[in-house]
């Protein structure tokens, strides 16, 4: 057995990532989701088998884009044993992004006078979506309860829909107020959305960093015709902190459905850079035990956090999320214009600003603890000193 150590910090200088270069070297950078962890031996190891043997061809390449039989299995089998759902091996597109994922639903069943329904505050290129695919935006904006705790507001989500819905943007676990939609929450949607013969695409890039004992419930596993109407999207990134390899998965096990999507790609979207095939499926089949030290250690960075804001940040207020490595800090209360600016210009902290995860951010921050411990500590008190100043 490995153990890993995450309270190592370590040196991000060679890395490439683009969170520690946007920025001076004096500011901390919190708010780019990306973990600062060394991702999983095993795929460190399959990568420097790869890269030692010198030859950097083309992946192998099948009608719709990436393929690789050996992945495919692992997913398979992936998604079999975490959540008891079987899929073929065929019903799967690989893609070099979620976010290439959702676009790609979009156009696949965009028309004109179309329009798609998500539930910001949300990911903020969500918002965008449907705009890319033409489509007009319609927001079933998240409830708020006194605790801080986001939820449906049925009216609101059931209203939402009308005879011109063509899909429904999800995320669950949900980026970036943390929430886990239960099995209720995720049928009821589901029924709404069948009611409507409105196509579900699912971003579930989160699934398995879920705390506290919750059990993730993919929406396509509710029952055989919410499936044939559910585009999903998984991805090895957030789980195992491999985002800048690109590879993802688009679940579909509806045969038209998925012709109609690879179809839609067009000759814009590429294939899966190699490097993502062999990170990803090295992932999948060999890095649960790095995930299972991760969690409990990510579980103890988020209450260690939402203790620290209860007891030293005044007039800021958290919900502790219920999956994810992000934390959406409520700063309205301490009445500033700008509590992003504020923490990055006094605190030499960037987060990331609520009001970019559209209605219902304003006033927010979202703050990644997927770090060491000794850096989430020195970033939150930067942060009170700021405030307390």
């Amino acid at each position: 057995m490995t153990a890993y150590e995450f309270d190592r910090m370590p040196e991000r200088d060679l890395s490439h990532s683009g969170k520690w270069r946007k920025y001076a070297a004096d500011v901390l950078p919190m708010g780019l989701a990306d973990m600062d962890f060394v991702s999983p031996e095993p795929v460190t190891r399959a990568l420097q088998a790869f890269v030692a043997q010198g030859m950097y061809g083309y992946p192998l390449l099948g009608d719709a884009g990436s393929d690789s039989p050996t992945l495919r299995e692992a997913v398979v089998a992936r998604l079999e044993r975490l959540y008891g759902w079987r899929v073929a091996p065929e019903a799967l597109v690989l893609l070099p992004g979620v976010v290439t994922g959702f676009n790609l639903a979009a156009h696949t069943v965009a028309q004109p006078g179309g329009e798609m329904v998500l539930q910001p505050p949300i990911y903020h290129p969500m918002l965008d979506t449907a705009a890319h695919a033409g489509l007009a935006r319609h927001d079933a904006t998240l409830a708020r309860d006194a605790d801080g705790r986001f939820g449906i507001d049925w009216d609101v989500f059931a209203g939402a829909f009308n005879a011109n819905t063509r899909m429904f943007l999800l995320c669950n676990p949900h980026n970036p107020t943390g929430r886990v939609f239960g099995r209720d929450e995720v049928a009821r949607m589901a029924q709404i959305c069948l009611r409507h013969g409105v196509t579900i695409c699912s971003d579930e890039i989160h699934a398995e960093l879920v705390f506290d004992g919750r059990r993730h419930v993919p929406i396509a596993t509710l029952a055989p015709e919410v499936e044939q109407q559910t585009i999903t999207l998984i991805a090895p990134s957030k789980t195992f902190n491999l985002a800048g390899l690109q590879c993802s998965v688009a679940v579909i096990p509806n045969a038209d459905l998925r012709a109609a999507y690879v179809k839609a790609r067009r000759g814009l979207v590429a294939w899966v850079n190699v490097l993502g095939l062999i990170a990803g499926e090295a992932a999948y089949r060999e890095g649960d035990e790095w995930l299972a030290q991760l969690l409990p250690y990510l579980r103890a960075n988020r209450d260690y956090l939402a203790e620290f804001v209860r007891a030293e940040m005044q007039g800021v207020r958290m919900c502790p999320p219920e999956a994810t490595y992000l934390a959406w800090l409520d700063c309205r209360e301490t009445s500033l214009p700008d509590p992003c600016q504020f923490f990055l210009d006094l605190g030499r902290v960037a987060c990331v600003d609520g009001a970019q995860f559209g209605p219902g951010g304003k006033g927010f921050v979202r703050l990644n603890f997927g770090c060491p411990r000794p850096r989430l500590a020195e970033a939150l008190k930067r942060m009170k000193a700021a405030l307390e100043a």
